[in-house]
């Protein structure tokens, strides 16, 4: 979500340009692990669980990845990086893929040279606040002072809002997540303003979460997903049919329990070609054929990990809404697999 104007756009092609051309691919498979760019803690989304391993919704992208090339989704190194860090440790080839809550837009997509190779998240931002601020709706915020994260959309998203309805506010600003939430629950502010997944998973962690409520209005479209550099097209390749198997994997009812049997009995030409038991689509991407039977297998579908990481039945308890399938009234979409 956070962005920032990191270089010059000549200097940002040479290093995008000299990076890419190594072939991340190769470098990932002769490194032995891939290396992916992660937050530095969004619970559901991507922090250490209580074994110290990376864990949510963004890290299962990167597993995803690394069984794709290794048929091992533990072969990662998970860097954590914040708003600020993250573009250039992309660009510089400290990481080779960014899976952090970041959105796609324009200048991202062309001006820094990045490449996103979907959406895993449809999302859009909204305001926190103290349930006994006694306001229902951001219409009644004028004059608030709001805890944000700084040099970012959410910024940028926050002045467009205020400065349309005519109202005044005062920004808190912070650098991480976490400084964030701290600086609300110390009553620094009376508005916390980041997308709405970042705030069900911040007030998850809060010490009285039903203190706390959401306010129903979405201020801007903020599609999140993964991204890497521009110009490695097989790279790019890679990153993005993971995700999407992901996806029509949950589309065709093929979980990590039910995969290996439906190998041997589907009659779906497309779970076929998915599973690897038709055509060479792995081969295409430089990977084993079984790349799609494995990161379902291993990692789980779309659907499973949404659960699993930040659905209802988590703490973070996000009902589906737009992410729901396309064939069930949502948005998430896959390219066919032919």
């Amino acid at each position: 979500m956070q962005y920032k104007t990191l270089i010059a756009a000549g200097i940002g092609a040479a290093m995008v340009t000299t990076v890419a051309g190594a072939g991340t691919l190769d470098d990932v498979r002769a490194r032995g692990e891939l290396i992916c760019g992660v937050t530095t803690g969004l619970a559901g989304f991507a922090a250490p669980n209580d074994k110290g391993e990376w864990a949510g919704f963004d890290v299962d992208v990167c597993r995803a990845v690394a069984t794709a090339v290794f048929g091992d989704p533990k072969k990662v190194k998970f860097v954590p990086t914040t708003g600020k860090s993250r573009f250039p440790a992309l660009q510089s080839g400290e990481v080779d893929m960014l899976a952090r809550n970041t959105t796609w837009t324009f200048d991202r997509d062309v001006k820094l040279g990045f490449e996103f190779t979907g959406i895993n998240f449809y999302d859009g931002q909204g305001f926190m606040v103290r349930k006994d601020l006694g306001v229902k709706s951001a219409l009644e915020l004028d004059g608030a002072t709001v805890c944000v994260g700084t040099g970012s959309t959410t910024e940028l998203n926050l002045g467009d809002f205020f400065r349309a309805n005519n109202m005044s506010y005062t920004p808190v600003v912070f650098e991480k997540a976490d400084e964030i939430r701290a600086g609300y629950e110390a009553n620094r502010c009376d508005v916390y303003t980041t997308d709405r997944s970042g705030l069900a998973a911040q007030r998850s962690q809060m010490a009285n979460p039903d203190d706390h409520m959401v306010l129903p209005e979405v201020i801007s479209k903020e599609p999140l997903g993964p991204l890497v550099r521009h110009g490695d097209h097989n790279w790019g390749d890679v990153v993005r049919w993971s995700l999407n198997v992901m996806i029509i994997a949950e589309e065709k009812g093929i979980t990590s329990q039910n995969a290996d049997n439906l190998k041997g009995s589907s009659n779906d030409p497309e779970v076929l070609r998915l599973l690897g038991v038709e055509g060479d689509y792995g081969a295409r991407l430089g990977v084993s054929n079984d790349f799609a039977l494995n990161i379902i297998k291993q990692v789980g579908n779309y659907g499973e990990s949404y659960e699993r990481n930040i659905g209802p039945d988590t703490p973070i308890q996000l009902a589906r809404g737009v992410n729901e399938l396309w064939t069930k009234g949502g948005i998430l979409y896959s390219p066919p697999f032919r």
